[in-house]
């Protein structure tokens, strides 16, 4: 398939300029209101990692959230070693990806940094990790071939000029940056540069734009969560720009699921902000220091165990665990291992909130003159 460079001629019909007005301004509100949570960054670990876990999924990774989250505690987790480090890989190419953006901008090189992150050990390993393919490849069911494909991407010299030209349009500032990153988003998946990995690289991308263009202070915003709940209509989506030239229909999507998100992720953020500050407020009565800075930890992550509390405070050991006897006598701590010696709490509300379902609603509108 012979790709055409970006950006597409856009009939720009009013329900198209009301999705993007929309997103625009939930982004808006997410980078403002996101911006004064009390430790957002704190909440950005366990966003990334549930982000891992719904962009993984996606291509077949079974791994919750809990047991990433878990494992990453130091827990012993029955999952699969090989999905974990799947998912794991997921939150250092993000990781990479951000730390890099101050020396970097997005580009080829940052793009194949990324890959190579991503498929370090795992499955990718016979995909060349952070090199571009070199051979044909395919989309479709498992076990078609070329003949019967869904989606055919361009062969590897086609491809070579098809990278280049998308390099070019991602530095381009003449258009709405959503707008800019939605055809972004689906030529990357088009020109499917690796032999693996491409849907997680592409998203992993989405995120990194949003944050080197300023639109978000901090990496709050994903959207795999809405493409994996709504896994058949992104598929349909991209294939129908391939197929009949759809471009407002992938962009009305593409936009509504960034509304959709920024409402999302600001909702449930607040939240788990308003149930750390009252435990901060039952802690501060009976408790101590530790105690204090403990609740602030389980934003970072709902499940710890006392050596890890214990290296984090830079506190003894016993402290650590006098601080979790008084988060579990209130209520806001509960021992989810078996095991008596290695023991493993978890807050489980916070973790609720993480693992809720996207929500799929829209913001509201507000009513004209108000």
């Amino acid at each position: 398939m012979t790709l055409a460079p970006l950006p597409p001629k856009l009939l720009w019909e009013p329900v198209l300029l009301r999705t993007l007005s929309d997103a625009d301004r939930a982004v808006g509100r997410l980078a403002g209101e996101g911006g004064r949570l009390p430790n957002p960054h704190l909440l950005i670990h366990s966003f990334v990692r549930r982000e891992a876990v719904l962009s993984s999924r996606i291509e077949g990774t079974r791994a919750t959230l809990g047991e990433l989250l878990a494992a990453e505690a130091g827990a012993v987790v029955e999952r699969s070693p090989s999905d974990l480090r799947e998912v794991a890989n997921y939150v250092d190419a993000l990781e990479h990806g951000i730390r890099r953006l101050s020396k970097l901008p997005l580009s080829l090189r940052l793009v194949k940094e990324i890959h190579a992150c991503l498929m370090a050990g795992v499955r990718g390993t016979r995909a060349t990790p952070g090199q571009f393919r070199r051979s044909q490849n395919w989309i479709g069911p498992a076990g078609c071939t070329l003949g019967n494909a869904s989606f055919v991407p361009p062969p590897p010299d086609e491809m070579e000029r098809a990278l280049r030209d998308w390099e070019t349009f991602l530095h381009d500032t003449s258009l709405p940056p959503l707008v800019q990153i939605a055809l972004s988003h689906y030529q990357f998946e088009a020109i499917h540069p690796f032999l693996d990995g491409n849907g997680r690289v592409g998203r992993l991308l989405i995120t990194l734009f949003l944050v080197e263009r300023s639109i978000l202070p901090a990496p709050l915003l994903y959207l795999s969560a809405f493409f994996e709940a709504t896994r058949r209509d992104y598929y349909d989506r991209l294939l129908a720009v391939s197929e009949r030239g759809e471009w407002e229909a992938w962009l009305e999507y593409f936009l509504n699921g960034v509304a959709c998100q920024s409402e999302d992720a600001l909702g449930r953020a607040a939240r788990i902000s308003t149930l750390l500050a009252r435990w901060r407020v039952a802690v501060a009565r009976r408790a101590s220091k530790v105690a204090l800075a403990l609740v602030d930890l389980l934003a970072e992550n709902p499940f710890w165990m006392i050596n890890g509390i214990a290296r984090r405070l830079q506190v003894a050991y016993t402290t650590a665990q006098r601080a979790v006897g008084k988060l579990e006598a209130i209520g806001i701590l509960k021992q989810v291992s078996r095991s008596k010696r290695d023991r493993v709490y978890c807050a489980r509300a916070i973790l609720r909130i993480l693992e809720e379902p996207a929500s799929l609603k829209p913001p509201m509108q507000k009513p004209a003159g108000r």
